[in-house]
């Protein structure tokens, strides 16, 4: 292989003349070993010029290709951002019809100069129009993803089971060992907490009441879901991400085969079914750290027991279970829409991924805030 850098040069010599004309005058090859050295010099001696004209004197050039085609663009879009007037002379027939091929306005973007930026108007229709966009993107997927439920209620046989219990698999059981631990922290720290101001009123049986209250209602169900978001929600995101960006959803688009049955709806039934299970064993769990600290506190475990089957209902239990299945819709459905709609890159992936996190959790809180307001006016 031929070493260009050794056997070939490119020189620039540049002179000013009358009228406040520069003439660089290039001469060998501008091919992408030399043009480096030939762009610095060119660029440099106009900048510390600044002419009214630049005329670029290519007469000598014995070899040039896109690279080389870039340098004379650059000193034209530079010399009349400079305000002055530009020229190429001594080009080959060749050359000229390569020069002749790029249109340099299409390269202007790329320039230093900044865009104007818009003003309030336009820029609130914008950001309201893209608003508006990724609102109908969310409410199409809502719809698509309704139906395909209905569906496969309608025809039980048609669900992919075996896609179904591989992904229960991972929705659930392998989730079982991070949700009992978060569960059993978070249980001894708000059971803690709780203990040392409710001493100051020898209140400190009712420990086991708050924990219980708080865990079936608020936390055991909110704290499964945050712990299931960042570890199924993301995963689904990644899965369809990489599926995505390898063309794989066009290929089955082209096979006639629409995505969100095939791939959407067994991870969403999964997570249906999986966890309501995941939130009964995360109120366990939150139960025996709680447990632990009425143990340090000096009471029995029959003590424990009573306080806690007193202060427990079928109905607050249910009612936290209920949200579970709004927020198993909200983790499986935006992880897999995030999936779906990302884009090409080595971070598309990992971009994708995130988004399912955020918008996963910011959806479940507001989802659980408007469940607080029904239920503090049905009275449960």
């Amino acid at each position: 292989m031929t070493n260009h850098t050794a056997t070939s040069t490119a020189s620039v010599q540049s002179a000013t003349e009358d009228n406040n004309t520069l003439r660089v005058k290039i001469n060998g090859r501008l091919d992408a070993y030399t043009t480096g050295g030939a762009w610095n010099e060119s660029v440099n001696a106009l900048s510390k010029t600044k002419p009214a004209n630049l005329i670029v004197d290519a007469g000598g050039v014995e070899y040039c290709d896109a690279s080389g085609i870039a340098l004379f663009i650059k000193l034209q879009l530079q010399q009349e951002k400079q305000g002055g007037g530009f020229k190429v002379e001594g080009l080959s027939p060749e050359l000229e019809k390569l020069y002749d091929l790029f249109d340099p306005e299409q390269f202007a973007e790329h320039d230093d100069e900044k865009a104007p930026k818009d003003d309030t108007i336009v820029a609130i229709g914008k950001e309201s129009f893209n608003f508006w966009q990724e609102l109908r993107v969310h409410i199409e997927f809502t719809g698509k993803l309704t139906v395909g439920l209905v569906k496969a209620f309608l025809h039980p046989w048609k669900i992919r089971w075996q896609e179904v219990f591989m992904t229960s698999e991972k929705f659930g059981a392998n989730s079982l060992f991070i949700i009992a631990l978060v569960n059993f922290l978070v249980g001894l720290v708000i059971a803690f907490q709780s203990a040392i101001p409710m001493q100051t009123y020898g209140a400190e049986i009712f420990v086991a009441d708050l924990v219980v209250i708080a865990y079936f209602k608020e936390l055991g169900p909110l704290m499964t879901a945050f712990v299931v978001n960042g570890r199924s929600g993301s995963a689904f995101a990644a899965e369809l991400g990489t599926m995505k960006v390898n063309e794989e959803l066009d290929a089955l688009e082209t096979m006639g085969l629409d995505p969100v049955p095939f791939l959407v709806i067994p991870k969403v039934i999964a997570a249906l079914f999986m966890l309501p299970l995941l939130t009964v064993f995360g109120n366990l769990f939150g139960l025996l750290g709680a447990l632990v600290v009425m143990f340090s506190l000096g009471f029995t475990f029959e003590t424990f027991l009573n306080q806690i089957t007193t202060a427990a209902t079928y109905g607050l239990l249910l009612s936290g279970l209920f949200k579970t299945l709004f927020f198993a819709l909200i983790i499986a459905g935006v992880g897999c829409l995030a999936g779906m709609r990302a884009t090409k890159g080595p971070s598309a992936v990992g971009d994708a991924a995130t988004k399912a996190v955020v918008i996963g959790i910011v959806l479940m809180i507001l989802v659980d805030g408007i469940f607080g307001v029904i239920y503090y006016i049905l009275g449960i």
